[in-house]
């Protein structure tokens, strides 16, 4: 695989230690640079003092020479001296060679010299079979006086260091090479335990059964004051929620699977008794029989279109369809609620608590009446003759209307509370088919409370349950 620039993908650490070899060789190229600079530039302040003194040197030889040009080299001048003195008639110039010796100039570096401007600077001219010079000019009584000193101390100076740069330069690069690759290596080493943990969890069958996303990053691995830390944290945050996520997807597909066996065992009673009755019904010639028949398979009709109602109102709740929302006055639908209770349910004994003010709320009344009949039906169904239930009204601090339905009936069995709200969820003693029960009032009343943002609550114990319905205002 190649990037667009054309080059091979590398991993992490071969780019970032190959960033850091080139960071160091570009730092060891400018240091050497200004180095070498600073220092030709300091060599040439000395070679330039000296040439001053030369000069000096070379005028005090006219001073005492009474003005003309001398013909030999001032005493006191440095090995390599170049001394010049030029006038309009007449140039000569020498040099003092390695051995002391005061050697005449050619007349090709005399002219070279004569050159030179008399500007008060020093100049770096290229004398003929001498090399490179750092050369003055000055007028002295009518006499040009040309000095110079040779630069090759200073390029020999110059060429060794820049050798001994690139030396030091090279093991610098190669030493920093070495440690990038270390550093780098053992700083990664996290990142290449999450790029793991990644790969584990890549590696799982997330598409069926029961995913347990067990694979972590492990905590000293999640300070979020590193870079690493942050991308560890963000995978366990990621990894913790795909978690919960596929759970609440295997818990949703057991549900429909348990949802959809509880279904058709519900439906296939009432067909079974329609298709005995009806059978019998076709086989007695005795119209007392045949109408005993025809109202069973009545009875069970009625029993199972509510039931098949009660799955398409769960359903399109399910499905988040629209409520029918309107003011809702809450003390009228509980007086109601329990009016009809009192028909149904004559040997209970009916109480009712109400605010002196209505308590209106916003709502679907229908619904709101369904969730109230269910939770009285309730109460009725799986509480002995004589209990005392009462259905209590308020509102609260937090702005929600808060209706309540306390029995003093012998309670919910503990292990079956947790669960009560859940779809034909029967107690096996109490809750049968014979009281009439399809195990779905407790579920839409939870389901109808819930789309109108609102929430239900059961606390139970003998003597005391109390089931607690609280919707927003």
């Amino acid at each position: 695989m190649r990037s667009r620039w054309g080059f091979a993908a590398r991993s992490l650490s071969v780019r970032v230690a190959a960033a850091m070899v080139v960071l160091v060789a570009v730092v060891s190229v400018v240091i050497s640079v200004l180095t070498t600079a600073a220092i030709s530039s300091y060599l040439t302040k000395q070679l330039d003092s000296k040439v001053q003194a030369s000069q000096g040197r070379a005028i005090g030889v006219l001073t005492k020479g009474g003005g003309g040009p001398p013909g030999d080299a001032p005493h006191g001048q440095d090995a390599g001296t170049v001394t010049a003195y030029l006038t309009p008639s007449s140039a000569s110039g020498n040099v003092i060679t390695a051995d002391g010796v005061v050697a005449d100039l050619s007349d090709t570096a005399v002219s070279v010299l004569d050159d030179v401007p008399v500007d008060g600077t020093n100049d770096t001219v290229d004398l003929p079979g001498l090399g490179e010079y750092r050369v003055h000019a000055s007028q002295f009584e009518g006499v040009t006086v040309v000095t110079g000193l040779p630069t090759k101390d200073i390029d020999d100076t110059i060429n060794s260091l820049i050798g001994w740069e690139v030396l030091f330069g090279g093991i610098g690069v190669l030493t920093a090479g070495g440690v990038a690759v270390f550093v780098v290596r053992r700083q990664l080493r996290p990142l290449r335990r999450v790029a793991q943990t990644a790969r584990e969890v890549a590696g799982l069958r997330l598409d069926t059964g029961e995913i347990g996303l067990t694979a972590r990053v492990p905590d000293q691995l999640t300070d979020e004051r590193t870079e690493v830390g942050q991308v560890a944290v963000a995978l366990n945050t990621l990894l913790g929620r795909m978690e919960h996520a596929l759970d609440a997807r295997h818990r949703s597909e057991q549900q429909v699977r348990q949802f959809v066996a509880d279904a058709s065992h519900e439906l296939r009673t009432p067909l079974t008794t329609i298709h005995g009755y009806a059978q019998l019904s076709l086989r007695q010639r005795d119209p007392e029989l045949y109408t005993h028949a025809m109202g069973k398979v009545m009875v069970e009709a009625t029993r199972m279109a509510s039931l098949v109602e009660d799955l398409l109102l769960l359903a399109r709740l399910d499905a988040g369809r629209p409520l029918d929302l309107r003011p809702v006055d809450l003390n009228r639908l509980a007086q109601d609620s329990v009016t009809d209770a009192r028909i149904v349910g004559p040997d209970h004994h009916w109480a009712l608590n109400l605010p002196p003010e209505p308590l209106v709320v916003t709502g679907d009344e229908q619904r709101l009446h369904q969730v109230v009949a269910n939770l009285l039906s309730n109460a009725r169904r799986h509480t002995p003759a004589g209990t005392t239930v009462t259905v209590g009204l308020m509102a609260d601090d937090r702005h929600s209307a808060v209706l309540t339905i306390h029995d003093d009936g012998p309670g919910i069995p503990a292990d079956l509370q947790p669960n009560v709200f859940e779809r034909f969820t029967r107690a096996d003693a109490s809750r049968t088919r014979d009281s009439g029960g399809s195990g779905l009032g407790l579920s839409l009343a939870q389901s109808i409370t819930e789309a109108h943002g609102g929430v239900v609550t059961v606390t139970s114990r003998p003597g005391d349950t109390c089931f607690t319905l609280a919707l927003p205002r």
